[in-house]
C-alpha cells in the first residue's frame, strides 16, 4: 500500500488536515501525519509529534514556545522535517508528500519537498500559489495548488480544493515509481536561439545510445540541471548555451547564480561547453530594463522578454569567467566557439551581430583556458549543423575515455 506522508502546522490547521488524511486513507493508503506546528495540535493526533520534529532538528518544543520567535521557530521546524522525510524516504515510507497552508507553512513543508528526488510526487496547496513560486520549488518537481480563499476552518470552497488535492496526492502516490534510466542520461542548454544545434547534438547523442534531458537556460533550467548533476543522475553535460553567465554578470532576470558552470567539474563529469546567447542579457518588458542601460542596443523578443546586446568589454568579461570555472574542473572539458555568431540573432544580418563582441569573447576565453583545455574555434555561427555534431561527437569520446561517476 502505497504511502503518503502529511506534514501541516496542526495547531492552526487541524481540521483541513483531518479531513485530507480520511480522503487519503479512504483513497487505499497509509497516511503519516507529521506535526509542523509548535501549539497544541487540533482536530487530528500526529504520527511524528512536533517535540520529535525539534529534536531532530536538535532542539526541543518547549524552547521554541518559550523563545516567542516565529522565524527562529519555522527555520527549526523545518530543518527537522527535512530530517524525517529523508528518513522515511530511505526506509521506504513515503512514497509521496502532501501539505496545505499559508506563506509559513509552504516555507517549512516545501524545505522537506525539496530534500526529496525528482520524480517523488509532492503537493503543496498554499495561498502564496497565486504569486511568485520560486522561493517555494527551487529546482524541484513541487505542485503548488492555490486554494483560492484562506484555511480558516472548513466551507464549501475549501473542502472541495482540500478533496481534490487529497485525492490527486493518494492517485500520484499509487502510480509513483522510482526514476531508474536504462540508459546514461546527458544534459543539453538550450534557448530559442540555439535550438537547432540542441536538436542535432541531441539526435547524435540519442543515435550514440544515451538518453538526453535538456533544460532551457533561464536561470532555473541551469539550477535545475546542476541539481541532477549533484543527484547523480546525469552523467556528462553539453553545455552549448552559457548565457545564465551574462546575465550572472551584468544583472539580468535570468541569472543561474554565481556558481553555475562549476557542478561538472567539481564532480568529475565530462563537459563540452559553447558560448550560446552570450550575446544577450534578459529582461522583462521594455519599461522594466533598468535606466542605467538606456543608451544599449536592444531587441524585443516577445512581450514580456526584451534582450540587451553584450558590449566587448562585456563579453571579455564573460571568456575569462568561463575560463576561470572551466580551469578548476577536475573532470575532462572541451571548448568549442563559433566565430560566426553564439545566437541565432548574432550571426551575419541578425540584429545582435557584432564581431567584435565575439572576437573579445573568444580571444579572452582563449588566453585564460589552462593549456591543457582543448579549445575548437570553428568559422561557423552556433547553430550550424557540422558544429553541433562535432560537440555532441566529442561529449560521447570524452564519455568514453572511462567510467562515468
Amino acid at each position: 500500500m502505497a504511502t503518503v506522508v502529511i506534514i501541516g502546522t496542526l495547531d492552526t490547521k487541524g481540521e483541513e488536515f483531518a479531513l485530507a488524511r480520511r480522503l487519503i486513507v479512504a483513497a487505499d493508503c497509509t497516511a503519516i501525519v507529521i506535526d509542523a506546528g509548535i501549539g497544541e495540535p487540533r482536530f487530528l493526533v500526529p504520527d511524528v509529534t512536533a517535540g520529535q520534529v525539534a529534536a531532530a532538528a536538535g532542539t526541543a518544543l518547549e524552547a521554541l514556545r518559550m523563545g516567542n520567535d516565529r522565524g527562529v521557530a519555522m527555520e527549526a521546524m523545518a530543518k527537522g522535517v527535512v530530517a524525517i522525510v529523508r528518513d522515511l524516504h530511505s526506509a521506504g515510507r513515503l512514497d509521496a508528500i502532501f501539505s496545505l497552508g499559508g506563506s509559513g507553512g509552504s516555507s517549512i513543508v516545501t524545505a522537506a519537498m525539496r530534500a526529496l528526488p525528482i520524480g517523488v510526487p509532492k503537493l503543496m496547496v498554499s495561498t502564496s500559489a497565486a504569486g511568485d513560486v520560486a522561493p517555494y520549488v527551487g529546482t524541484t518537481d513541487i505542485m503548488m495548488l492555490y486554494p483560492v480563499i484562506d484555511f480558516a476552518g472548513l466551507n464549501v470552497v475549501s473542502e472541495r480544493i482540500i478533496a481534490n488535492a487529497a485525492t490527486a496526492v493518494a492517485a500520484m502516490a499509487k502510480a509513483a515509481a522510482p526514476i531508474v534510466p536504462s540508459k546514461p542520461i546527458l544534459a543539453i542548454t538550450m534557448f530559442g536561439v540555439t535550438t537547432p544545434a540542441a536538436m542535432t547534438a541531441r539526435q547524435v547523442l540519442e543515435g550514440a545510445g544515451y538518453e538526453v534531458l535538456v533544460f532551457h537556460a533561464n536561470g532555473a533550467g541551469g539550477k535545475a540541471m546542476e541539481a541532477l548533476m549533484r543527484d547523480g543522475v546525469i552523467r556528462g553535460v553539453l553545455d552549448l548555451t552559457t548565457t545564465e553567465l551574462a546575465d550572472e554578470l551584468v544583472g539580468g532576470t535570468l541569472s543561474a547564480g554565481p556558481e553555475r558552470l562549476e557542478m561538472a567539474g567539481r564532480l568529475e563529469l565530462p563537459q563540452v561547453v559553447s558560448l550560446g546567447a552570450l550575446d544577450m542579457v534578459n529582461f522583462g518588458p521594455m519599461d522594466t530594463v533598468p535606466e542605467r542601460f538606456a543608451t544599449r542596443k536592444f531587441y524585443r523578443h516577445n512581450p514580456n522578454v526584451t534582450l540587451m546586446r553584450t558590449t566587448p568589454d562585456e563579453c571579455a568579461a564573460l571568456g575569462a569567467m568561463i575560463a576561470r570555472k572551466l580551469n578548476a574542473a577536475k573532470g575532462p572539458v572541451a571548448v568549442f566557439a563559433p566565430t560566426k555568431g553564439v545566437s541565432a540573432i548574432a550571426k551575419a544580418g541578425g540584429v545582435f551581430c557584432d564581431p567584435a563582441a565575439d572576437s573579445a569573447l573568444i580571444s579572452s576565453l582563449g588566453t585564460t583556458l589552462n593549456p591543457g583545455i582543448e579549445v575548437r574555434v570553428e568559422t561557423t555561427d552556433i547553430n550550424d549543423p557540422a558544429f553541433a555534431r562535432a560537440m555532441a561527437d566529442k561529449l560521447i569520446a570524452l564519455s568514453q575515455k572511462g567510467p562515468m561517476p
